[in-house]
C-alpha cells in the first residue's frame, strides 16, 4: 500500500527532490522590499585599495554586498561588484571620503622600484 504524503516534513517523510521545493516567496519579497526601502548602494570601482574599502565599511558602518549588473569595458559582461549599501547621506558622506582617501592613497609615497632617487 502507497504511504500518504502528510503536510508535516520531516526526516520519516522526507522525499527526494523536496528539500529543492520551491516555497511562497510572496510574504518573504514583502519584507525585503520594505526592509531595502531608503537603502542606497555605493558602487566600488576597480582600482579602489582593499585598505580604502575597510575604513569606509567600519568608519561609515556601510553593509558590503555584491551585485551582479552588466559592465561595458571592452564587450558588456555580466559581472559581481562590490557595493556598499547604507542610506543616502551616509553613502554620499562615504563616496566623497572614497575619492578623497583615493586620491591620497595615491598620491603618497609611490615610486616605481626602477625608478632612481
Amino acid at each position: 500500500m502507497a504511504k500518504k504524503r502528510s503536510d508535516k516534513t520531516d526526516e520519516e517523510n522526507l522525499f527526494i527532490g523536496d528539500e529543492y521545493a520551491e516555497e511562497d516567496d510572496s510574504e518573504k519579497q514583502e519584507t525585503t522590499e520594505n526592509e531595502m526601502e531608503g537603502l542606497y548602494d555605493l558602487m566600488i570601482p576597480p582600482g579602489i585599495p582593499e585598505s580604502v574599502i575597510v575604513e569606509l565599511v567600519e568608519e561609515f558602518d556601510l553593509e558590503p554586498v555584491s551585485r551582479t549588473a552588466n559592465v561595458d569595458i571592452v564587450e558588456v559582461d555580466a559581472r559581481e561588484i562590490l557595493m556598499l549599501r547604507g542610506d543616502l547621506e551616509t553613502v554620499n558622506e562615504a563616496h566623497d571620503y572614497m575619492i578623497q582617501r583615493t586620491h591620497e592613497v595615491l598620491d603618497e609615497a609611490f615610486k616605481s622600484p626602477w625608478v632612481k632617487d
